[in-house]
């Protein structure tokens, strides 16, 4: 594995496999001053969003190989996310286009410590509408690790789309991710949310949640290790909690630990965590052993911090996600 003094980063040592991601894409418009509700907002700025996507544009920028599975609008926003897709250097073999539904839209309130609130526009979206029969398998069946959310479990046809290539992937022995991403807004209740969410749990080799999540999902205290542990299972490879400005912990059968973050002036948290898991991915693919050797494993959740950290310094995910190189600069001047 490259040591951070190389002048290249752990991520970008060597050729990774590739890192599909399934789920949704959407324009997230974002008020261009923090702080305000929605209404008291003058004006939006137009920002492409969607956690899977965010992930996909995050290894490729990163210097991996990504590509995205999903569906969007046959309208200017689908074909200018697709294209963004494209310009960000990832595979869009897997997108499709809807002629009888829009691309879903978000509008996001930022508040003045950056933290967000969402309201969405998807009734149905396009990309709840993606079917079984519409899977790129072949493209699934090429990945080194297929990564996820729980957004496209919430309705069908895309609940059974996502996991016939859930299905798809672990049968060809790829590593599944999940990173649950909970949008309360858009699922009926909170404990059909929880239900929903934890539905898959047991299927993926590896987990990200925030803290948030934690106590979201286990109604219980996301700082208690006992409490974060009744979300393991025998078979899970690795479970990281993010913990905001604070950094990460990890969990693997093994050993455990946490690793401190980076502090940054916040403007925007939007695409932190998938920033950050997008740089996992990415040295997992490279190289898996860091499910095993702790040395590894904490060498790159230094560098996800990085990235996560710096993707809230500035609006929108996507534009955000940061260089290999910004991140090394971060990490040379220390982390909080």
């Amino acid at each position: 594995m490259a040591l951070l003094g190389d002048g290249v980063a752990p991520a970008a040592a060597a050729a990774p496999g590739l890192v599909v991601s399934f789920g949704e894409m959407l324009i997230d418009f974002v008020p261009d001053v923090a702080g305000v509700s929605l209404a008291e907002s003058g004006g939006f700025v137009k920002a492409p969003g969607g956690a899977p996507a965010n992930v996909a544009c995050a290894v490729s920028k990163l210097g991996g190989s990504s590509a995205f599975v999903g569906k969007f609008g046959d309208d200017e926003f689908g074909h200018m996310l697709v294209d963004i897709l494209k310009q960000n250097g990832v595979n869009a073999e897997g997108c499709l286009f809807d002629q009888h539904a829009r691309t879903a839209l978000a509008f996001v309130t930022l508040k003045s410590n950056g933290e967000r609130e969402f309201m969405f526009y998807r009734n149905p979206s396009a990309d709840m509408l993606l079917t079984e029969a519409e899977l790129n398998l072949d493209l699934i069946r090429r990945a080194r690790i297929f990564h996820y959310g729980s957004i496209s479990l919430i309705t069908e046809p895309c609940r059974s789309a996502h996991m016939a290539a859930m299905r798809a992937a672990k049968a060809s022995g790829i590593l599944c991710s999940y990173d649950p991403n909970v949008r309360l807004p858009l699922w009926p209740s909170a404990q059909a949310a929880r239900d929903g969410i934890m539905s898959i749990w047991k299927e993926a080799d590896f987990i990200k949640v925030s803290d948030d999540e934690v106590a979201f999902l286990t109604q219980g205290d996301a700082n208690d290790e006992k409490i974060v542990l009744s979300l393991w299972f025998e078979g899970l490879k690795l479970l990281i909690v993010t913990d905001g400005e604070k950094g990460c912990r990890y969990f693997t059968k093994d050993f455990k630990g946490s690793v401190p973050g980076y502090a940054v002036k916040t403007v925007d948290t939007t695409g932190a965590g998938d920033a950050f898991v997008g740089s996992l991915l990415l040295n997992v693919a490279k190289d898996d052993s860091i499910f095993h050797n702790e040395e590894k494993l904490r060498e790159v959740l230094h560098f996800s911090n990085a990235c996560g950290a710096i993707c809230t310094t500035q609006k929108g995910a996507i534009p955000a996600l940061p260089t290999t190189a910004a991140s090394l600069e971060l990490i040379s001047k220390g982390s909080n």
